[in-house]
């Protein structure tokens, strides 16, 4: 492959903090990818993708088998194992994850596979979501909460 045509992906080269990795299809990972910003990967992975701020966009060709754990991300491929991240996670019509996901914010395309479970933490603590928590036993009270959080999380 010529690397030269990926400079055409490739942020300006004054803005280091800003920088794109790309892994094309033909990479295969046993063991853990680091990033700092971005990172776009299409390859195989038995391992973990691990980035505390970065971004991470997953091809349509992505084999994942382990976690992933970032800022955000973006599944086209195929995912084995827990995904957590701090902001966004979007679920492509291509799609497929087996596992559990945990975001800020969460996206599912229709034709997505998800099998696991979802929680939805939004960032910003509200001094009374502990108090409506704790007032779920009543049936109206646990009817209103979902769209209480579900508001909540659409507005962070």
């Amino acid at each position: 492959m010529n690397l030269n045509n990926l400079t055409s992906f490739m942020p300006d080269s004054s803005t280091p903090s800003s920088s794109k990795n790309i892994l094309t299809n033909d990479v295969q990972v046993k063991g853990t990818i680091n990033f700092e910003s971005e990172l776009i990967f299409d390859g195989k992975i038995e391992g973990e993708i691990v980035s505390d701020a970065g971004n991470l966009t997953l091809g349509k060709n992505a084999e994942v088998h382990g976690e992933v754990r970032t800022k955000s991300v973006i599944v086209h491929g195929s995912v084995t194992g827990n995904i957590t991240v701090t902001e966004r996670a979007e679920l492509k019509a291509s799609s497929q994850l087996t596992g559990d996901l945990k975001a800020t914010r969460i996206v599912i395309e229709e034709g997505a596979t998800f099998i696991g479970k979802s929680e939805v933490t939004p960032n910003k603590p509200v001094s009374n979501k502990p108090t409506d928590r704790s007032v779920t036993p009543s049936s109206s009270s646990s009817k209103n909460q979902p769209s209480t959080t579900t508001s909540a999380a659409a507005a962070a």
